[in-house]
């Protein structure tokens, strides 16, 4: 998954100095000169290429749940090869709908779940966004091409949308969400939503064609009403 250049700051680490000191060596370069090491790109893992464009708290997010595992076996089972002794790559497969309160841990899970595809040795081209920040970039503005934008995201081989319901409805909320929600439906992408809502809520919230898509697309992950934060933090 490519290379990058290591950051001097993180040079405390010994683990880092060992791997750089091994290229160094290898290089006949001197370990002595900290700009040297500083300097020299260091090879990462598919895993860790992917991890280090999370955001910081998932990065080391890990899937336990029956339901998700389940998910993850049925899109590997579907990821496909471009040419022969090359990587499998997700492109098609079923969706997630996981719901429950705020806290529970669907974002964690969901985070673990891209993860676990990439543990399983499969290429993943992903995106994740919040529905609030999904619509501020949709939003039409001067100098933005928001057709091309909606066109990229119904396009990404994997999608999460976390907090689906939370963001302020409108018409055009409600509209763009189904054009989004319709075409992945269509194109058979598989596709992550978290929500607080219920279903019930769900359908007032983003009307029927939006929920009958997700119903007909996804399966239904119910987390139990624990605020895990909150747990953690009393701990």
């Amino acid at each position: 998954m490519g290379t990058r250049t290591r950051d001097p700051q993180t040079l405390g680490s010994s683990g880092t100095v060992d791997r750089m000191a091994r290229i160094l060596a290898a290089r006949n370069i001197d370990p002595a000169s900290v700009e040297d090491l500083a300097d020299e790109p260091e090879p990462f893992s598919p895993l860790e290429a992917l991890s280090a464009g999370m955001p910081p708290r998932y990065r080391e997010a890990l899937a336990d749940h029956p339901q998700i595992l389940a998910w993850a076996r049925d899109v590997a089972e579907q990821a496909v090869a471009p040419n022969l002794g090359a990587r499998r790559q997700v492109t098609a497969g079923p969706s997630l709908l996981m719901a429950g309160v705020v806290g529970a841990g669907k974002t964690h899970q969901a985070y673990g779940a891209i993860r676990l595809l990439v543990r399983m040795g499969l290429g993943v081209r992903w995106r994740a966004t919040t529905a609030a920040d999904l619509y501020a970039d949709l939003r039409p503005r001067p100098g933005v091409d928001s057709e091309r934008e909606l066109a990229a995201v119904s396009r990404c081989p994997l999608l999460l949308i976390d907090d689906l319901g939370a963001a302020k409805t409108s018409e055009w909320v409600e509209e763009v969400t189904y054009r989004l929600i319709n075409r992945r439906y269509n194109l058979m992408l598989p596709t992550l939503v978290t929500t607080n809502l219920a279903i019930k809520d769900l359908r007032a919230y983003l009307g029927d064609r939006v929920t009958s898509r997700l119903a007909q697309m996804t399966t239904r992950v119910e987390f139990e009403p624990v605020d895990r934060r909150r747990h953690r933090a009393a701990a």
